[in-house]
């Protein structure tokens, strides 16, 4: 499609089955959005690799609210997706693009994988039941991340993960165990990890004393705690999977996943707060480590490859989550009013918030104002700080 945009002429290629998912007004909003923006130029620009380029593609996957996203900013050392106490924050899958001498890693940030009950009870896309696992097909490595400071969940691999890597168990997986810092008492990440692991880590029995539970009876067996072997029964069971390539698991391989607690195909295991720079370093050396050779898919000046407005959303709807109760966030929409370059060069935004409930509504605008305000002004400053511009920031909202 030909598009005429500040006196140029582009040759848009444009799948028909997107286009008629949106409105025409929709799309030609988004599309100018996109020309006008400098992020839009450098997606298009081919990949400055040097010689000998190396790649790496890592999938991060977890129950919701893992921290996922946390660790992507951190490893990417820049704020750029959102983040909230509340669950299911991200709604897409983002790409988030570290490069760094001939070495480029892609990360995608995953939604938290959850179930079509839950998406339902939450208002969710459809997005967050298919990301995670399309995202598992492409992957060079697979980040399992597990938050150890929740001890309802700790313990057991979340059923919709064992779900992911059963469906590809060729593709190498790590476990990491996120936010020790919380965690009182670091003598149960030994326990955490032998369940999670099945006792197993890079094909070879782990070594860890007190591991096992009293009741699990092993103490027929004396070498299962402190001897190394290159292959555990469960280790077997789950390499028979490998090579085969299908896009969903039979009734009895469901039924059979539900009755793990682990997984024990994890090449490495790291311990760290994805908040605290110094334990995420460590994860990010050994990803460069981990890159081989082969080619960039983006320009090493990209960092995402969200557009401007994609990644305003986003940011706003960070701040909702922060501060409105329960399920006022998830059940409004935000629609693009106005997003436009002044004469002063600041950015200038006007954002619509759809509320379905009048009692929403009070508890958005606050008391004379002061939550929609509040809001609005978090949400500027951390678009500046984004952008690296001065941004005015205009929230409204109205009952729809």
């Amino acid at each position: 499609y030909p598009v005429r945009c500040d006196c140029y002429l582009y040759l848009i290629s444009v799948d028909i089955y997107d286009v008629i998912a949106y409105s025409f007004n929709q799309f030609c909003l988004c599309l100018c959005v996109l020309l006008s923006g400098h992020q839009f130029s450098l997606l298009l620009k081919d990949p400055d690799q040097p010689e000998n380029a190396k790649s790496l593609k890592v999938v991060i996957v977890g129950a919701p609210n893992a921290g996922k996203s946390t660790l992507t900013n951190q490893l990417l050392g820049r704020k750029l997706f959102a983040v909230s106490e509340k669950v299911h924050t991200t709604r897409s899958r983002a790409v988030g693009v570290l490069t760094q001498d001939d070495t480029q890693i892609i990360l995608l940030d995953t939604p938290g994988l959850t179930t079509p009950i839950k998406a339902k009870r939450h208002h969710l896309e459809e997005s967050l039941l298919v990301d995670p696992f399309e995202s598992i097909k492409e992957a060079d490595l697979v980040v399992v991340l597990v938050d150890v400071s929740d001890k309802w969940t700790r313990n057991k691999l979340d059923y919709e993960v064992l779900k992911c890597l059963a469906l590809k168990p060729d593709v190498p997986v790590i476990l990491v165990l996120n936010k020790v810092d919380l965690l009182k008492n670091k003598t149960l990440l030994l326990d955490i990890t032998a369940q999670l692991t099945e006792g197993v880590v890079n094909g070879k029995k782990i070594r860890i004393r007190g591991a096992e539970k009293p009741h699990q009876k092993l103490a027929a067996k004396p070498h299962s705690r402190h001897t190394e072997e290159p292959h555990s029964e469960s280790m077997k069971d789950g390499a028979s999977q490998e090579g085969q390539d299908k896009d969903r698991l039979s009734p009895e391989e469901l039924k059979a996943l539900k009755s793990r607690r682990g997984w024990p195909l994890f090449k490495d295991i790291f311990m760290l707060s994805s908040v605290d720079r110094e334990d995420v370093e460590t994860l990010k050396r050994y990803l460069f480590e981990g890159a081989k050779p082969g080619q960039w898919q983006y320009h090493s000046e990209v960092l995402t490859d969200q557009g401007p407005e994609e990644v305003c959303i986003s940011t706003i709807r960070e701040k909702l989550l922060q501060y409105l109760p329960k399920e006022v966030p998830y059940s409004m929409t935000q629609q693009i009013e106005i997003w436009k370059e002044s004469e002063d060069g600041v950015l200038d935004v006007s954002i619509k918030l759809y509320v379905k409930k009048d009692t929403h509504m009070k508890m958005v605008i606050g008391s004379g104002g002061h939550m929609i305000t509040r809001i609005t002004q978090e949400a500027e400053n951390d678009l500046m700080k984004i952008f690296l511009r001065e941004v005015r920031l205009k929230i409204s909202a109205k009952l729809k």
